[in-house]
C-alpha cells in the first residue's frame, strides 16, 4: 500500500523561491529525486569511485544479527528508502512487526515496496511518499500501531543537511518515531580528499547527469527556462565546512525564469544542488546529543570509511555500550 503525501506544486514553488533567494542559491536536495533522478542516483551507487553504498551494504549484511539484537522488536521506519535494498538483511534478522518506507519519489517508492514485499512475503509493507523533514506526524495506519518504532536512515543522507538542519532532522525523528524509539543511521566518515572528490565526479558522468536532471525537472514542473549548456557541473571538498559541495555553475551572466519569477546569475555563480557533510564518530555523536539522542552502538568497516550508529533517546533508561 502507498500513501501519497508528496508536497503540492505550490509548496514546491515556495521552497524553490526560498532557495533561489539564498546566497549562494541552494534548492532542497529532495528535488533531485524525481523518477529519472532516482534512476541516475542508482547508477551513481554502482560506480567504482562511489564506495559508500557497497561498504554500507556489506556492513549491514555482515552485522545484521548484531544490529537486530541491538535494535530490538518493533516497526522499522526507513527514512529516504529509495530502492529499499539495503534494509533487507536487517529485516531478515530482525523479523519486525512491519516495515514502513518514507521517500519523496512515488514513482521510485511503489516498485521498491513491491520488490521488498516479494522478498519478505509475510512482512506488512507500507510506503509513504512525503518530505519526512516536514511531516507533523506519521499518518494513522495499522502497520504503525501497537508497536515501538525503529528508525533506519542509511546512505549518510543526513550529510545533505547543514549542521543546524541535521540537528532539526534528528529532532524530527524523535517526534515522528515517538518516546523510547531508536534509530540506526549510516554516516560516511572523513577520508582522503582525492577519494572524496572522485566519488562525486565519477568518470562515467553519472553524477553530472544527476545534477543536470534538476534543471530538467525545474523546467518541467515549475515552468523554468534553464538552458543546460549555460551551466557546468562541479563538485569539490570544502575543508572549512567539512563537506563536499555540488553545484551547477553559470558560465556567463544570464537570467532564468522559474516559478513565475526572473532570477539573475553572474558568470561563475553556483546553484548548489546538494552538500554532503562528513562526520567523525565524535562529531556525529556531539550532533546527535544536541538533538536529544545518545550513542548506544557503533559498527564500522575495517578501513573506517563508514559507520552505522545506533542512537537512543537521551532520556531513555535503556543503555547499550559502544562497539
Amino acid at each position: 500500500m502507498l500513501i501519497d503525501l508528496h508536497p503540492e506544486p505550490a509548496d514546491m514553488a515556495r521552497l524553490v523561491i526560498e532557495g533561489m533567494g539564498r546566497q549562494p542559491k541552494q534548492l532542497p536536495a529532495w528535488l533531485l529525486y524525481d523518477a529519472e533522478g532516482s534512476r541516475l542516483f542508482e547508477a551513481i551507487c554502482e560506480q567504482p569511485e562511489y564506495g559508500l553504498t557497497r561498504t554500507e551494504t556489506a556492513l549491514l549484511e555482515a552485522r545484521a544479527a548484531e544490529l537486530a539484537a541491538a535494535l530490538g522488536p518493533g516497526v522499522v521506519v526507513e527514512f529516504g528508502a529509495g530502492s529499499a535494498r539495503k534494509v533487507s538483511p536487517l529485516l531478515g534478522a530482525l523479523q519486525p512487526a512491519a516495515y514502513v518506507a518514507l521517500d519523496i519519489s512515488a514513482d521510485h517508492l511503489a516498485p521498491a515496496c513491491r520488490a521488498l514485499q516479494r522478498r519478505h512475503p509475510d512482512l506488512p509493507v507500507l510506503g509513504i511518499c512525503c518530505d519526512y523533514s516536514l511531516l507533523e506526524q506519521l499518518p494513522g495506519h495499522p502497520a504503525l500501531e501497537g508497536h515501538g518504532r525503529l528508525g533506519f536512515y542509511p546512505g549518510s543522507s543526513i550529510g545533505n543537511f547543514d549542521p543546524a538542519g541535521a540537528q532539526a532532522l534528528l529532532r524530527q525523528f524523535r517526534r515522528l518515531l515517538g518516546a523510547g524509539s531508536r534509530v540506526l543511521i549510516g554516516i560516511d566518515q572523513p577520508k582522503a580528499v582525492q577519494r572524496l572528490e572522485a566519488a562525486y565526479n565519477d568518470a562515467a558522468g553519472w553524477s553530472e547527469a544527476f545534477a543536470r536532471n534538476l534543471l530538467t525537472r525545474l523546467n518541467r514542473d515549475l515552468d523554468g527556462d534553464f538552458q543546460a549548456t549555460d551551466f557546468q557541473y562541479r563538485a569539490w571538498w570544502d575543508a572549512d565546512q567539512g563537506r563536499i559541495a555540488m553545484a551547477l555553475v553559470s558560465q556567463r551572466d544570464l537570467e532564468v525564469r522559474l516559478a513565475d519569477r526572473c532570477w539573475p546569475f553572474a558568470a561563475g555563480e553556483p546553484l548548489i544542488t546538494e552538500y554532503s557533510y562528513k562526520y567523525s564518530p565524535e562529531a556525529f555523536l556531539a550532533l546527535a546529543a544536541s538533538a536529544g539522542w545518545r550513542g548506544a552502538g557503533r559498527w564500522s568497516d575495517p578501513a573506517g570509511d563508514f559507520a552505522l550508529h545506533l542512537l537512543v533517546q537521551a532520556d531513555s533508561e535503556q543503555h547499550r555500550s559502544d562497539r
